[in-house]
């Protein structure tokens, strides 16, 4: 085979060596064509027009725990308001404000008997103690039976910790 000048001469490959062929060449694929960008709906579309919550509670459920909240502190201190308060908070209006202002007298109260401990070194303690003792049972009571006839109660002379 002959070739001219300006053609380079192309190799054969011996007869006993296969040929690499290179593969037929595929047509370029097509660019998909750009749709113009969909509008999307405005922000919470399709949504509920309400987040979901807690369901309300039944009267007579908001009555126990109110009850709880008020006289539980004999047996768990300040504990039982501050669980009551931390749990039933956004299910009931009536509970929020009734154990937070139950917590605010245990903790009040929590004070009053350490002042009235410490006070025994100088002897008035011996009158306080049992005085601050006295009121505090006397006040639970009376908020107990209050907030079961679903009444606020306001304890008297109380530091308002919770708001």
């Amino acid at each position: 085979m002959s070739t001219g000048p300006d053609q380079p001469e192309s190799p054969q490959p011996p007869e006993d060596q296969p040929s690499f062929q290179q593969p037929p060449q595929q047509p370029p694929q097509q660019q998909p064509q750009q749709q113009p960008p969909q509008q999307q709906p405005p922000p919470g579309y399709g949504q509920p027009m309400y987040a979901p919550g807690p369901p309300p509670m039944r009267p007579e459920d908001e009555k126990l725990w109110a009850i709880g909240a008020h006289i539980g502190p004999i047996i768990l201190g300040f504990v039982a308001p501050l669980v009551v308060w931390l749990i039933y908070k956004d299910r009931s209006a009536f509970l929020d404000r009734t154990a937070k202002e139950a917590l605010n007298m245990q903790l009040s109260y929590l004070i009053y008997f350490m002042v009235a401990g410490f006070s025994i070194i100088l002897l008035i303690g011996l009158l306080l103690l049992p005085i601050v003792g006295i009121a505090w049972l006397v006040l639970m009571i009376l908020a107990t039976v209050k907030v079961a006839n679903f009444e606020d109660y306001r304890y008297p002379a109380i530091i308002r910790f919770i708001r």
